[in-house]
């Protein structure tokens, strides 16, 4: 049985104001910085079995890909599918704003601009099913955003569609699947 690790990005200043940083490209804080670089320690501490890492190409999750890199020894490189998604006009609003808490539960909407929840889901499907396929021989850790961790976890487990919406991860937070 393969297995699957996903941690989202350290903390950005979009993040702690609370805005919707979606397709929109925020660097990392001092802290998300140091929470990554936390993260790469971990995993080395715990010499897990990571084989390499793919990580999104926005930098807040490349440059978290980049410590955790540095700390383990572990090869990362760009995976274009994991980029999150774009909440069109929504993006730099405020990320409990009811119209768009509401707009989230919408999956065939494109938030004016954006990318649909069931063409986001396609992609990261589609990238969860070719790792599948290597997943007895390369375990790999995903290195992206918010938005693809609810689509990941939708993959491995059945969720109603409150729960996809209001589904989240802490900044380096990290959560092993199994195929």
């Amino acid at each position: 049985m393969g297995v699957v690790y996903f941690t989202r990005h350290g903390q950005t200043i979009w993040n702690v104001e609370g805005k919707i940083c979606g397709a929109t490209d925020i660097a990392l804080t001092d802290l998300g910085h140091e929470q990554a670089i936390a993260l790469g320690k971990r995993i080395a501490g715990e010499k897990l079995p990571i084989d390499e890492i793919l990580y999104s190409p926005l930098c807040r999750a490349a440059d978290t890909a980049k410590h955790i890199s540095e700390e383990t020894g572990i090869p990362a490189r760009v995976e274009m599918r994991l980029k999150e998604q774009n909440f069109g006009k929504y993006e730099s609003t405020d990320r409990h704003g009811k119209a768009f808490q509401e707009a989230k539960t919408n999956f065939i909407y494109d938030f004016d601009g954006g990318e649909t929840m069931l063409h986001l889901c396609q992609r990261i499907y589609n990238l969860l099913d070719d790792i599948k396929k290597e997943s007895d021989e390369k375990t790999y850790l995903l290195v992206a955003h918010n938005g693809i961790a609810r689509v990941i976890n939708s993959y491995f487990f059945n969720m109603k569609n409150n729960e996809f919406a209001e589904f989240g991860m802490k900044n380096c937070e990290l959560k092993k699947y199994e195929f």
